[in-house]
């Protein structure tokens, strides 16, 4: 039996009325209009031809359960966002910005950065939600985002997020135990050698444990 697919739309409503930091802000939201955002999104995308790849915890969702989110995370090329005028940027930087449709936040990762355009080129394929088709990185490709985002996370003391990323990092390798070496020398032509050593040193402390994970209780009743 095959597993049901993911409605975006649901994922996104929920992730907002169960987040008690929403008190204020969810007054003042139209969910029905949050609701109908997502597939107007991903028709202005195809509309206008826009080469894209769906990541963070929408993308998750395609392979593990549970993953709780708020947002939409696309990689595109920064000049594709001129063709979006209907999404409103709050924040701009040199790889990421943030905007708004309506009350749906979108959050895009630009390829001028080699390794998201990596994943949009090489670690992408099509992933089928409710009512619609959306290209969407692989598992390997969000191993290699996570991992990436890691040493910035830990700079930043933002815990928080740490334990997230390293939770779905664990989630994806215990489901699909990707090739983890051309995952590593990717993110070597990206982050410093000491970065590249802590990475290695963590997903190593992640394996050991999954292993010991499937051997508990393993003895004799």
């Amino acid at each position: 039996m095959s597993e049901p697919l993911v409605n975006v739309g649901e994922v996104i409503v929920h992730g907002i009325v169960f987040d008690p930091k929403n008190g204020e802000r969810l007054r003042a939201m139209d969910l029905n209009e949050i609701f109908d955002s997502v597939p107007k999104l991903f028709d202005l995308l195809d509309q206008r031809g826009i080469d894209y790849a769906l990541v963070g915890g929408i993308a998750m969702l395609a392979y593990v359960d549970g993953r709780n989110t708020q947002d939409i995370d696309l990689i595109v090329a920064r000049e594709d966002l001129e063709r979006l005028p209907e999404v409103k940027i709050e924040e701009d930087n040199h790889d990421f910005s943030r905007g708004w449709l309506g009350d749906l936040r979108v959050d895009f990762l630009f390829t001028q950065n080699k390794l998201f355009e990596v994943v949009l080129n090489d670690y992408a394929v099509t992933q089928e939600f409710v009512g619609r088709q959306i290209p969407c990185a692989t598992h390997a490709g969000l191993v290699m985002l996570k991992l990436f985002a890691l040493p910035s996370l830990y700079r930043q003391a933002r815990f928080d997020r740490v334990r997230i990323y390293q939770n779905d990092v664990t989630e994806l390798i215990e489901k699909f135990n990707p090739p983890l070496e051309p995952i590593f020398q990717e993110l070597a032509k990206h982050l410093l050698p000491s970065d590249m050593d802590e990475l290695r040193s963590i997903v190593q402390k992640i394996e050991t444990d999954i292993t010991e994970s499937r051997q508990r209780f393993r003895g004799d009743a």
